[in-house]
């Protein structure tokens, strides 16, 4: 994944296709961008891409979350989205179906990487957002041994948990309005209607739009916060992903229950398969997998061609991202 700044029409090809606004394919995989299309895709505030390259030969994004299947969530986000705002009913079966699409989605994936929102036309944004969160959470949901149906009701919250937005309700009133709106449907839960209440919460009642405290924050609400700060970090301030996982740890004990951070850290890779690092000796390398720790992946050393765990190798200190040192 780079910054759209930095591709290179004489050294990458895309590696995923590009969409718009309406789910049509702009640019397909396996191609490079003209200049002119290049320019297109940042008027729309594209400013992601998966790209291809001699160095990241022989990576594979086997852990991305199926193409198709993100792409039908933010559908139905959408949709429910224009029918709030059009006082119209939200399609409940299509949200329940999607709900269980996702959570096998899941399931079915050791860890799972993410598109980022990003990576999209800026109209899609906010349902793009509000699937990865709901990704996010129930990988940190499943790390905490959730059955079926708490991940269920986790999943229908955290893909609503912004829906107060569809009335134009922003900052703290959004989340009030989306409480008012899923509590009076008794298909969704109780529980998922206060993810959408208590998203902006924190343990230490700094949060809002109540300032609660302690237990009174539920811990299925205290996953879809964490989850949304670091999509939030990622994607609408392009922060390296290591850096917003730091950000959240700092908040281990004050804001968010330990149990959840720690669960979180446990399912987020910190250096997703193609970041390329500046390690302590000098060497740079790109990571090519991740296996048996989020935080310490798999690389290849570029100078030597080289791959070592990290998890492996201790010693072996990675100072930072390559292109930024």
């Amino acid at each position: 994944m780079i910054h759209i700044s930095q591709y290179d029409q004489n050294k990458m090809e895309l590696a995923k296709p590009v969409y718009d606004g309406k789910r049509r394919i702009l640019l397909a995989a396996g191609r490079t961008i003209h200049p002119v299309y290049l320019e297109k895709l940042k008027e729309l505030k594209i400013s992601t891409l998966i790209v291809e390259d001699m160095e990241s030969t022989g990576i594979t994004l086997e852990e991305m979350v199926d193409m198709p299947t993100w792409m039908d969530a933010i559908e139905i986000v959408r949709d429910v989205y224009e029918n709030v705002a059009s006082n119209k009913p939200i399609p409940l079966v299509a949200i329940q179906k999607m709900v269980s699409k996702l959570v096998a989605e899941v399931k079915q994936r050791r860890i799972i990487l993410l598109f980022p929102t990003s990576s999209l036309p800026i109209e899609l944004f906010p349902y793009a957002h509000a699937v990865n969160v709901t990704l996010l959470s129930l990988q940190v949901a499943r790390h905490l041994q959730y059955n079926e149906l708490q991940l269920h009701d986790l999943a229908i919250g955290c893909l609503l948990h912004d829906i107060g937005k569809a009335h134009g309700r922003e900052s703290e009133k959004h989340c009030e309005a989306g409480f008012s709106i899923l509590r009076k449907m008794r298909e969704i839960s109780l529980l998922s209607a206060h993810i959408a209440y208590q998203h902006h919460e924190t343990m230490d009642g700094k949060g809002y739009p109540r300032g609660i405290r302690g237990e009174e924050f539920l811990e299925f609400a205290q996953i879809c916060a964490v989850t949304n700060l670091f999509e939030n970090f990622i994607s609408v301030q392009h922060m390296p992903p290591h850096e917003a996982i730091e950000r959240i740890m700092a908040l281990s004990g004050s804001a968010y229950l330990p149990s959840i951070i720690e669960a979180f850290v446990r399912k987020v890779p910190a250096y997703p398969p193609g970041t390329k690092l500046l390690l302590h000796n000098g060497e740079e390398a790109i990571v090519t997998q991740i296996t048996t720790h989020m935080q310490r992946p798999v690389v290849r050393i570029f100078s030597t061609d080289k791959e070592i765990s990290l998890a492996d190798n201790p010693t072996i200190v990675v100072k930072g991202l390559a292109h930024s040192v």
